[in-house]
C-alpha cells in the first residue's frame, strides 16, 4: 500500500517526504557498509539501489545492459526531483552542447548553457579488490536522496549525477564471495585466486579504446553516445604501504593531444578535493606523484579526448573489508614517482601519514569528501563548465589544418584485411568518432607527400576527417606515439604509469593514411557518414555479437586472413594458473572471440600427465617460468590453490611435445621452454639493465619470413606489440636435442634492422635490432613456437593474431638455419 501510494504522488511532493522515508543501507542490507569485516554482493548494492529508486524522486536507478557474466549493469541518476522529471530534456541540451554545429547563433548557446545542467560520472570499484568504492556508493547515494541543507540542494538543482556503484559487477560478486569463504581463516583478505574480471582481472581499466569487453562498451554508450559527461571521477585504492590518498594533478608527462585548458581544469578539481581533505586534519594527501596524463585507453583518460575533465583518486587500500596494520618502517622503505619517501614531507604532500591501523571506513571517508568536493564544483562553476565544454568542440572543428595535422585519414578500399577493418570502424563509431564511406572517388595529397600531384582515392574508401569535435581522439589513436626521452638520476629510462604507444592502425595492421588535402571542394556532399555496424553490410560481413566475431555472409564469401583461423579440428588446452594472469585472460577472449575451442588446464592437469591423449596444442599465456613451475607459495592461499606445475608438469609438458604436441609459449612463458627443454636459443634480454634497455609497451616493426607457414597471412613487414618483452638469438650451446641442434630452430620473424620502432620509446635498440622475434624448434616429433612479444595483447593487436591461429593449426616446419 505504502508503495502505491508512493507511486501515485507527484515529483515534488516524493521530494518532500521526510528523511525518515529515505532507507538507510543498513536498513536494508543489516549492517553499515564500509564497516570492517562487511561486504555486500552485487545482488545487495542493487536491491539497495532499487529501493531508493522506489522512495526517492531524487533518484531513477536504469539497467544499461548485462555484464560478461550477465548481471545487470545499473547506473544510478541522482539529482532534484525536477532534474530527474526531466532528464531527457537535460540529456537533448547536453548532447547539443557535446555537437556545436547543431547550435545555430550565439543566442541558442548561451540559452542552453543557462538551462543545462553540470553532468558528473563516478564510478567506483572498476577494480573489484578496491572494493571500499562500491560499498561506499550507497553511503553516497544515500546523503544526496535525503539530505535537505541548502548545499545538497544546490548541488542537486545544478547538477545531474550518474553513479555507477561498480564497473565490474562480476568482480564484485567474485571479492565478496571470496572474503566471505576466507573471513576467519588465516587468508582473509587475501585476493581472489581467479581474474577479478572474466577476461581482464585489473586490465579491465585497459580496454577504453579497443571497447573489447562488454562493460567497456556500455559505459562509452552511456558518456559518449548518450549523456557527455563533463567530469568524469573514476575511484581507485593503492597499496597498502604508500600515501593514504593519491588525487591530480597527475605527474608529468601528458600526451600533447590533451587541451591545456583539461590540464588546468583536471588540476584544479584534484587541488580542490586536496584542500576540502587537508581542511578536514586528513593526513597522507598527495598529487603530483605516481599517474601520469600520457596513455590513452583508461576510464579516466578516455573523457580528455571527449572535451571532458577525467580524475582519478587512488586511497590506500586494507585488507579488502578487513583492517590492516602499516608500521612506520615499512611507510619508510615506500617510495614512488614523485614521492621519495612516503614519511617525508613536501610542498605535493605536506602532512604524510606517520603509521598505525587503517580501516575500510577510512578509505570510505576520504572518498566521500572526495566526491562532495567534485559535486559542489561542478554545482558552483556550472556555466564554466559548460561554457569551456562547447568551446573545446568548437575549437576541434574549427582547428584550422597544418602538415603536423591533417585534414583525414584514409582507410583505402581493396585492404585484404576486411575484419580488422570493419572493427576498426565499429570501436570508432561505438567511442562517438566520425567515420564516412567515399561515395565517389577523391583526389588528396598524402602528408608524407605533401608536394605531390593529388592523386585519386578508391570509391568506397573510407574517411575520418579531423573536422570533428572528437578530434583529438582521432589524433591519438591514428597518429604514432614518441614518448619523452625521460630519465631517472641515475640515467634509467623514467617508467611511464602504463604503455609509451598504442597507435591502433598499426597495432590492426591496417592502412591509414594521414591527408593534408581533398582537391574537391564539395567532397562533404559525397561522403555518407557510417553508422555503428554499418560497415558490416560494405564488406559482406555479418556479426556474432556473443563474442564480437566477424564473418563472412553467405552472399560475398570473400577469404581474408582472419575468417575461420582454423580450418581444422585441433584439440588446444590453454594454462590457468592460481596466481591470476591477465594475460590468460585476454588469450581466452581472442579465442572465444573468434570461437576457437579449447580447454582450461590448471596446475593438477599439468602434474596428472598424459596430456597427449587430450590435447594437440598447449598454450602457455605469458607468465615467469617460477610463476608456472612453482605457483602460489605454501601457506599464502588454502592448500588447493597453491603450487605450480611443479617439474613434475614440466616433465609432463616436455614428454606432450617430444610425443608429437605443440607447446605455444607467449613472451616471458617462453622462459620456461627455453631452459627446462634446453634449446639452443638464449633470449638476449635476460638480465640487461634498465639504463642499457627499455621498451615499456611499444609497436616495433617485425620483419616476417613469409614463406614458413607460421606466418601465413602476414605481411613481410608487420607492427608487433613488446611490452618489456624478449629477443632471442639461435647459440650452438649443449642441447639434448640433437647434436647439430641449430639445424633443428627456424626463425620466423626478427625485430626489424633498422627503424625497429614505430610507436612508443626504445631504448637500446641496438640489442634487438635484427634478433629473432618469433622462433619455431623441434623436439623429438613435436615442436616448441616462442613468441618473444605479445601477440594477443589486451586483444587489441590484431596484426599478430594470423601467427596464434598458424601456431594453433600448422604441424612443424623447420628446416637448416645456422645464421641469426
Amino acid at each position: 500500500m505504502f508503495l502505491l501510494v508512493l507511486c501515485l504522488m507527484t515529483p515534488d511532493a516524493r521530494a518532500q517526504r521526510t528523511t525518515k522515508t529515505i532507507p538507510t543501507p543498513q536498513s536494508v542490507l543489516g549492517f553499515t557498509p564500509t564497516d570492517e569485516r562487511t561486504i555486500a554482493d552485487w545482488t545487495q548494492i542493487r536491491n539497495y539501489f532499487n529501493r531508493l529508486d522506489a522512495a526517492s524522486a531524487r533518484v531513477k536507478v536504469e539497467t544499461i545492459g548485462t555484464t560478461t557474466g550477465g548481471k545487470p549493469f545499473i547506473v544510478a541518476f541522482i539529482s532534484s526531483a525536477g532534474n530527474i522529471r526531466d532528464l531527457a530534456k537535460y540529456q537533448e541540451i547536453n548532447r547539443r552542447l557535446a555537437d556545436p554545429r547543431t547550435i545555430k547563433t550565439p543566442d541558442d548557446e548561451a540559452g542552453l548553457i543557462r538551462a543545462g545542467k553540470t553532468i558528473v560520472a563516478i564510478s567506483c570499484s572498476i577494480h573489484s579488490t578496491e572494493i571500499v568504492a562500491s560499498q561506499m556508493s550507497m553511503q553516497l547515494a544515500h546523503e544526496l536522496a535525503a539530505a535537505n541543507d541548502i548545499e545538497t540542494k544546490q548541488i542537486l538543482e545544478d547538477t545531474i549525477l550518474l553513479l555507477i556503484p561498480s564497473a565490474n559487477p562480476d568482480g564484485v560478486d567474485i571479492v565478496a564471495n571470496w572474503y566471505r569463504k576466507t573471513l576467519g581463516t588465516p587468508h582473509e583478505g587475501t585476493d581472489p585466486p581467479e581474474l577479478y574480471h572474466p577476461y581482464a582481472g585489473h586490465d579491465n581499466n585497459r580496454d577504453w579504446f579497443m571497447l573489447n569487453l562488454k562493460e567497456t562498451r556500455l559505459v562509452t554508450e552511456l558518456f559518449w553516445k548518450n549523456w557527455f559527461p563533463h567530469i568524469v571521477y573514476d575511484v581507485h585504492q593503492q597499496g597498502q604501504a604508500t600515501a593514504r590518498f593519491f588525487i591530480p594533478p597527475f605527474f608529468d608527462p601528458a600526451y600533447p593531444r590533451i587541451s591545456p585548458v583539461l590540464l588546468r581544469e583536471v588540476g584544479l578539481l584534484g587541488s580542490r578535493i586536496a584542500a576540502d581533505l587537508q581542511s578536514t586534519g586528513t593526513p597522507g594527501v598527495i598529487t603530483n606523484a605516481v599517474y601520469d596524463m600520457w596513455w590513452h585507453g583508461g576510464f579516466r583518460t578516455a573523457p580528455y579526448y571527449h572535451n571532458s575533465i577525467g580524475i582519478l583518486s587512488e586511497a590506500a587500500s586494507a585488507k579488502l573489508m578487513s583492517p590492516v596494520t602499516i608500521t612506520r618502517e615499512q611507510l619508510a622503505k615506500s617510495s614512488a614517482r614523485g614521492m621519495p619517501n612516503a614519511l617525508e614531507s613536501a610542498i605535493n604532500f605536506p602532512a604524510p601519514w606517520t603509521g598505525g591501523t587503517w580501516r575500510p571506513r577510512d578509505i570510505a571517508k576520504m572518498e566521500m569528501t572526495a566526491a562532495r568536493a567534485v559535486l559542489t564544483l561542478a554545482s558552483q562553476r556550472r556555466e564554466h563548465y559548460l561554457t569551456n565544454f562547447v568551446r573545446l568542440g568548437r575549437d576541434n572543428i574549427e582547428r584550422a589544418a597544418t602538415i603536423d595535422e591533417p585534414v583525414a585519414y584514409l582507410i583505402p578500399a581493396g585492404q585484404g584485411r576486411d575484419e580488422a577493418v570493419a572493427h576498426l570502424i565499429n570501436i570508432l563509431t561505438q567511442q562517438g568518432v566520425e567515420v564516412h564511406r567515399m561515395e565517389r572517388e577523391l583526389h588528396t595529397v598524402q602528408a608524407n607527400a605533401p608536394n605531390t600531384t593529388p592523386l585519386e582515392t578508391p570509391l568506397g574508401s573510407y574517411l575520418v576527417l579531423l573536422a570533428q569535435p572528437y578530434r583529438s581522439n582521432v589524433q591519438a589513436l591514428f597518429e604514432k606515439q614518441t614518448y619523452p626521452n625521460r630519465r631517472t638520476a641515475n640515467g634509467e629510462a623514467e617508467r611511464p604509469y602504463d604503455v609509451a604507444g598504442w597507435t591502433l592502425p598499426l597495432q590492426m595492421n591496417v592502412e591509414a593514411v594521414p591527408l593534408v588535402k581533398i582537391q574537391e571542394t564539395d567532397f562533404r556532399r559525397t561522403l555518407k557518414p557510417m553508422q555503428e555496424g554499418e560497415v558490416l553490410d560494405d564488406l559482406g560481413l555479418e556479426l556474432d555479437l556473443t563474442f564480437h566475431l566477424y564473418k563472412h555472409s553467405p552472399q560475398r564469401a570473400t577469404p581474408t586472413s582472419l575468417i575461420n583461423p582454423l580450418t581444422r579440428p585441433r584439440r588446444v588446452g590453454l594454462y590457468r594458473s592460481h596466481t591470476t594472469n591477465m594475460d590468460e585472460g585476454w588469450t581466452r577472449l581472442v579465442f572465444d572471440t573468434f570461437n576457437i575451442p579449447h580447454t582450461t588446464l590448471r596446475d593438477a592437469d599439468m602434474r596428472a600427465g598424459n596430456l597427449g591423449a587430450k590435447y594437440d596444442v598447449i598454450v602457455l599465456p605469458s607468465q615467469r617460468m617460477k610463476s608456472i613451475v612453482e605457483g602460489n607459495a605454501a601457506g599464502s592461499y588454502p592448500a588447493e590453490y597453491t603450487g605450480g606445475i611443479t617439474q613434475v608438469g614440466v616433465k609432463n609438458l616436455r614428454e606432450f611435445v617430444e610425443a608429437g604436441g605443440t607447446l605455444v609459449c607467449f613472451d616471458a612463458a617462453s622462459e620456461l621452454a627455453i631452459k627446462e627443454f634446453n634449446l639452443p636459443v638464449r633470449n638476449v634480454l635476460e638480465n640487461v639493465k634498465p639504463i642499457d634497455f627499455y621498451c615499456p609497451g611499444s609497436i616495433l616493426q617485425l620483419e616476417v619470413d613469409t614463406t614458413h607457414t607460421l606466418a601465413r597471412g602476414l605481411s613481410k613487414n608487420t607492427p608487433a606489440y613488446f611490452i618489456n618483452s624478449s629477443a632471442f638469438e639461435i647459440t650452438d650451446s649443449k642441447s639434448d636435442i640433437s647434436s647439430a641442434s641449430v639445424d633443428r630452430v627456424r626463425i620466423v620473424a626478427r625485430y626489424a634492422a633498422q627503424d625497429t620502432l614505430l610507436s612508443g620509446y626504445l631504448l637500446g635498440d641496438k640489442l634487438i635490432a635484427g634478433r629473432a622475434a618469433l622462433v619455431e624448434a623441434t623436439l623429438g616429433k613435436g615442436r616448441v613456437v616462442l613468441f618473444g612479444f605479445r601477440p594477443q595483447h589486451r586483444g587489441q593487436t590484431w596484426a599478430t593474431f594470423p601467427f596464434i591461429f598458424n601456431a594453433l593449426e600448422q604441424e612443424p616446419e623447420v628446416r637448416s638455419q645456422k645464421s641469426e
